[in-house]
């Protein structure tokens, strides 16, 4: 008999919390060690019960490993390379919606900088090394070597709601690769170059892409994934009224 979630109890609460306390955003993973198909979709039916507005589910994601996730990377390092050399060229990209503010105020430009130069402090980068700075820039177009690219698509018919009811989903997804052992980064670093992903992946012109994925096992050794991002403390965030 299956067991109401109105009955259901949370057996091992500390788990929950390890899961959600151990997610980081993984920037090296092992490539030579795949994800086995199954797991994947099991992932994908763990995050399919996150909350959305009235159950729309906004979401859709693609899947990509082996020779189509190659062909993706080399695509778009090739486009990330070519702006570079000519960034007059980087206007026929973009992103396709405004992620990012259009203007940046404290304190969110100074939690920014925070984490982009204790990035690079942990990557052994410092000021002014731009072919340094290019090549980190790429890893993202790269997977961080994840053998599983997820990328996330809309309906551009859908509000501004649907991507709070996207980020839960996402979260959600997040939580279940640790419970199964994996790790993830989340990118929004794919969305500049959309005008590649879409076509390739196959998504149509009524999508928009939301953002990309990494998804494998972290490397262990590697020291960028010591790295980790400081947390505001709740008071600076929560008033009680």
């Amino acid at each position: 008999m299956t067991m109401s979630p109105v009955d259901a109890v949370v057996r091992d609460p500390t788990s929950v919390i390890a899961a959600i306390e151990s997610r980081f955003s993984c920037r090296a993973f092992l490539r030579d060690k795949p994800v086995p198909r199954q797991q994947i979709d099991e992932i994908l039916r763990i995050a399919s019960c996150a909350a959305s507005s009235t159950n729309t589910q906004p979401w859709k994601v693609y899947v990509l490993q082996g020779d189509r996730r190659d062909a993706l990377v080399e695509k778009v390092c090739a486009a990330h390379d070519a702006t570079r050399a000519d960034p007059s060229s980087a206007a026929e990209y973009g992103e396709v919606a405004d992620y990012y503010p259009s203007e940046w105020v404290s304190p969110y430009i100074d939690r920014r900088r925070h984490n982009g130069w204790g990035l690079y402090g942990a990557l052994g980068i410092g000021k002014g090394e731009k072919d340094k700075m290019h090549a980190q820039t790429q890893r993202n177009y790269r997977l961080f070597d994840a053998p599983v690219g997820l990328m996330f698509t809309m309906d551009r018919v859908m509000g501004r709601g649907s991507l709070i009811d996207y980020g839960m989903f996402l979260q959600t997804l997040m939580l279940a690769a640790r419970a199964l052992g994996l790790h993830t980064c989340p990118q929004a670093a794919w969305n500049n170059y959309a005008k590649i992903v879409t076509p390739l992946i196959g998504a149509g012109p009524e999508e928009m892409l939301v953002c990309g994925m990494a998804l494998g096992y972290a490397d262990e050794s590697a020291p960028v994934n010591a790295y980790r991002t400081p947390r505001e403390p709740v008071e600076s965030f929560t008033r009680w009224v």
